[in-house]
């Protein structure tokens, strides 16, 4: 294993260092298409076009093909995405829409906001994705949709889902928020269900300076329809058709998404090779850490490295204050949180996605993340001691 450049304990034994590098560098990154980025920025602020226009059309014709699919309808985030596509399916108050607990807010949050109901369903403990085994048993007359999520960048069992579906006469729409260029045999995450939706936020694999996202689908009718409800639900000024919201893609920001566009292959090829590297540094490493896994016809795109680590905190700490940075997604699962306490869940209804709040942990996986780097945190996670549970 390469030298440690660890801070010597007794610099760190009062409180935590200064990390030794970013757990996210995107100054890294900008560097790297600094001038494309710029050339863009002021070829748009020339034309003057901001809202929408020939750049955000661009945009969505370059996803559509990246992804697969026929259409694509840019929004202004992936909150929205998830929420249009909602809405887009009619979804309404009354209604059950199946999805995970252990995701970010915003999965279950699209669903209430229209008054349905999220119905969870427990993980897949070794994915951290939807366990298809479970489904079947949370569908009933008010199911509309399923919402599996591709946690971290790994597709969730999407067949055995979209069988699912079909038998009941129900929609999928994939949260793939972190799974830009994911792929489940052979297929595109944003390809698998009835929409896919995608977020742009700026830790994302492809990120924007700022908030915004996008829906695929194949169905020109509710491309249509997901165009109409991003802006007021009017296809002519001062006329409206239905109730929408407003939750267009500034062209600025398609700009720069198009310039980045163009290199996201490369930037997944350098995520998945620090992937493998990680692997190779950790596989003996520590008897308590569990690896991500890859599933056999599946492309993990690794937006998170993450880590199980049955004394987590306690390593977590270790490393904060050897200068090593990390993150949690996600310490809490949505059905103990107090937004979601009406659907009346308690501890214990889905112990897979508990267990799983409380061991992850995410190391540093950007694309400019250096092999020196990786073996420091190799290095720093081989001298966690952990405590000796009597």
């Amino acid at each position: 294993m390469a030298q440690s450049i660890l801070v010597p304990a007794a610099e760190t034994a009062a409180q935590p260092v200064k990390p030794l590098f970013p757990f996210l560098d995107l100054k890294a990154q900008f560097e790297t298409i600094r001038t494309e980025v710029m050339d863009a920025i002021t070829e748009t602020m020339d034309s003057q076009r901001f809202i929408l226009g020939p750049e955000v059309e661009q945009l969505e014709k370059e996803i559509a093909d990246y992804v697969g699919c026929k259409f694509a309808v840019a929004c202004a985030s992936g909150s929205d995405a998830l929420l249009l596509a909602l809405m887009a399916l009619g979804v309404k108050a009354g209604d059950e829409v199946i999805t995970t607990p252990f995701t970010f807010v915003a999965t279950a949050g699209s669903i209430a906001r229209l008054g349905a109901k999220p119905i969870f369903v427990d993980i897949d403990p070794a994915t951290y994705n939807l366990d298809v085994k479970h489904v079947a048993a949370a569908i009933t007359e008010n199911t509309r949709a399923i919402i599996p999520v591709h946690l971290y960048g790994l597709p969730a069992e999407m067949g055995a889902i979209a069988e699912l579906a079909k038998h009941y006469g129900i929609a999928v729409i994939e949260d793939a928020a972190q799974a830009l260029g994911a792929v489940y045999h052979g297929t595109k995450a944003g390809n698998l269900g009835t929409m896919g939706c995608f977020s742009f936020f700026p830790s994302k694999n492809l990120g924007a300076a700022g908030d915004g996202g996008m829906v695929t689908t194949n169905y020109a009718a509710l491309a249509d329809r997901l165009r109409l409800l991003r802006v007021h639900g009017s296809r002519r000024k001062y006329h409206c058709e239905l109730l929408g919201v407003n939750s267009r893609l500034d062209a600025l920001q398609a700009a720069i998404l198009r310039v980045k566009l163009r290199h996201l292959e490369s930037w997944t090829v350098a995520r998945r090779n620090n992937a493998n590297r990680y692997r190779s540094l950790l596989i003996n490493v520590h008897d308590g850490v569990v690896l991500p896994i890859e599933p056999d016809n599946m492309r993990h795109v690794y937006n998170q490295f993450v880590i199980r680590v049955q004394q987590r905190d306690e390593m977590r700490a270790h490393l904060l204050k050897v200068g090593i940075p990390t993150e949690i997604y996600y310490p809490e699962p949505l059905h103990l949180q107090p937004a979601f306490a009406y659907l009346d869940y308690t501890p214990g209804d889905f112990p897979h996605a508990e267990v799983a709040s409380r061991q992850v942990l995410a190391l540093p996986i950007y694309p400019e993340l250096s092999q020196a780097q990786q073996a420091c945190v190799a290095d720093a996670i081989a001298q966690f001691q952990p405590a000796i549970v009597q």
